[in-house]
C-alpha cells in the first residue's frame, strides 16, 4: 500500500469513528463526499458496492433536511 493510500484510508477511518451511531447511509454519504468510490465505501463499510450505490441514491433523494431530523 502506497504512502497515499494510507493516509486516506487513515483518513476515511478517523470520519468513521467520529460518526460512530450514525447510519451506514450517513457515513457513505460522508465518504462520497470526501472522493471515495462505491467500491472503496463499500471495502470500510464492510458491504458491497451495490448496497452502497441504493444508500447513497436514497440519502441524496431524500435531501439534506430530512436526514438531519430522521437521522
Amino acid at each position: 500500500m502506497e504512502a497515499p493510500d494510507r493516509t486516506e484510508r487513515l483518513l476515511a477511518l478517523i470520519l468513521l469513528q467520529q460518526m460512530k451511531g450514525s447510519s451506514q447511509r450517513e457515513k457513505a454519504l460522508y465518504l462520497s463526499l470526501a472522493g471515495f468510490t462505491n467500491t472503496e465505501i463499500a471495502d470500510l463499510l464492510q458491504t458491497t458496492a451495490a448496497v452502497v450505490a441504493q444508500s447513497l441514491y436514497q440519502g441524496r433523494r431524500q435531501g439534506p433536511r430530512q436526514r438531519r431530523t430522521r437521522g
